[in-house]
């Protein structure tokens, strides 16, 4: 607006001036004096010109580099996108379950899990082969977070209210449901209210098996492991009656040792899977919650879990919207 008026007043001084110029002789020395005043005019407003001019190209590059300034302290902040501008992303996942995280006899890793850490680091920018995989067992993701030994976390890692307030959390990225794994001869079992007087194994640190005790069968007995490998191992050889935790992780089980083992008691809980990353990193959530819509919407999510847990007769429910 300001140039507008500058520009309109440059005019108006150049108009006078070519007036001037065109007077005749009789009035030479007013035309002269009116010519200087005249060009004195247009000599200042082209000045005032020049200068709003450099001022507006001043503030514009300010803004830009304000803009530039807010983007680099958002990726600074955050030690996903940090790691993820540098290159290279460390990404916590389970390496004993079978059709979730595994990791494999040659080295390599599989499972639905992996699939969903993969995609969200190439949404990010960094491909498969510069991912370094931690194990991250249930009982220990909160720390490996908070010590900030991983980018993020993909571990069948539910999303709690308690856990909230130590972490964050992208997702959900899959809604599970509690179940039992039992043998497969077993007709006692049906559900988590049969577990009265039995023995029920889950990991430490996860909250399936205490939900059965506070629910269902108040006087069973809980054993705890390291990891839902051992909780198996003890079902198989008969030192516990059932493992629990989400059906996707048991027909992972039960597909791994077919005739052997079985799911039973029709999901009697909700469980949402999210990605946990340090607590605070609000630029990191955003942009992994946009890598796991994506990876929904592009029909990668259903791919992933077809070719993994799909293999094991597993149902596979719909996608969830991610929010958290």
């Amino acid at each position: 607006m300001r140039l507008a008026r500058i520009a309109s007043a440059v005019a108006g001084a150049a108009a006078l001036a070519l007036v001037v110029s065109g007077c005749g002789s009789s009035s030479n020395t007013t035309a002269s004096s009116a010519a200087t005043a005249a060009q004195s005019a247009l000599a200042s407003k082209t000045s005032e010109v020049g200068s709003a001019v450099s001022s507006a190209k001043g503030a514009a590059s300010s803004a830009v580099e304000s803009a530039k300034s807010q983007v680099s302290a958002a990726v600074g902040d955050s030690q996903v996108l940090s790691s993820a501008e540098a290159g290279k992303l460390v990404v916590g996942i389970k390496f004993d379950q079978p059709g979730l995280g595994l990791k494999n006899s040659d080295g390599s890793f599989s499972g639905f899990d992996v699939e969903v850490a993969k995609y969200v680091a190439d949404n990010l920018g960094v491909p498969a082969d510069s991912i370094e995989f931690k194990e991250s067992k249930s009982a220990e993701r909160e720390g490996l977070i908070e010590r900030g030994e991983v980018d993020y976390i993909v571990a069948t890692y539910s999303i709690t209210d308690a856990r909230k307030e130590k972490v964050n959390f992208a997702g959900p990225y899959f809604v599970a449901a509690q179940d039992l794994l039992v043998k497969s001869d077993n007709t006692d079992i049906t559900g988590p209210a049969a577990m009265a007087g039995k023995i029920l194994c889950s990991v430490t640190g996860s909250t399936s098996a205490q939900k059965v005790k506070d629910n269902y069968a108040a006087d069973v007995a809980l054993q705890e492991y390291g990891t839902y490998t051992e909780c198996v191992e003890a079902l198989r050889s008969g030192a516990v009656d059932a493992v629990t935790t989400d059906n996707v992780i048991l027909a992972g089980y039960a597909a791994q040792y077919p005739g052997e083992l079985k799911v039973v008691g029709e999901g009697f809980s909700t469980e949402n899977y999210g990605i946990g990353l340090k607590k605070g990193d609000t630029a990191g959530t955003a942009k992994i919650n946009a890598a796991i819509a994506a990876m929904i919407a592009d029909g990668s999510w259903k791919k992933a879990l077809e070719d993994t847990v799909g293999a094991s007769d597993f149902k596979i429910p719909a996608p969830p919207t991610p929010s958290s």
